[in-house]
């Protein structure tokens, strides 16, 4: 991904925070070492032109995957109560 400073010349990014999976903080350097502008910028994720060609139930077990085992139980505890009622 490429960086533009305001003074038109190339940007690097130094660093990048994920505050979310969809959203994301970029630390920014203008590469022009008489303008030293710095910044910082936000790439966030918009929306779908196609969706992934990946099955919904493998999408569903990778998001499971990544979650803490407390919230795993809290989750099938809150599913098996539904399911009964």
């Amino acid at each position: 991904m490429r960086v533009t400073c305001k003074c038109g010349n190339k940007g690097l990014i130094r660093d990048s925070k994920p505050q979310s999976p969809d959203f994301v903080t970029l630390y920014c350097q203008c590469l022009d070492v008489l303008c030293g502008h710095t910044w910082v910028a936000h790439l966030t994720f918009s929306h779908t032109l196609s969706p992934s060609a990946q099955t919904f139930d493998r999408l569903l077990f990778d998001r499971l995957r990544e979650m803490p085992r407390a919230k795993q139980r809290e989750l099938f505890e809150q599913l098996g109560a539904q399911a009964v009622a």
